[in-house]
């Protein structure tokens, strides 16, 4: 089952995620939303659309931007609607 971990602690975890260029698109409800911050940051996917971001928060450390997702993703990226994804320094193993 694929997991996220970030300082320690899963972050993510379900056998329901998407793989989308090579990133494991986790479901909101698989996220352990104590560990997520709003915020303010957005990228541009020519493709997939406006990616909107987490900052993680465990055990008094921060880790900017490290969580993103798409609220409203263009219709080639359909099935990552609101699906949660990783990088700087997550661990995601399949």
């Amino acid at each position: 089952m694929p997991k996220a971990t970030w300082a320690g602690k899963v972050i993510a975890d379900s056998n329901r995620c998407v793989v989308v260029e090579g990133n494991q698109y986790f479901p909101a409800d698989a996220v352990k939303k104590e560990f997520f911050r709003p915020s303010a940051h957005t990228t541009e996917c020519p493709w997939k659309g406006t990616a909107h971001y987490y900052h993680l928060e465990v055990d008094g450390m921060k880790n900017e931007n490290a969580a993103w997702y798409y609220p409203h993703p263009k219709p080639a990226a359909a099935e990552i609607k609101d699906r949660i994804a990783f990088w700087k320094g997550v661990r995601v193993e399949a």
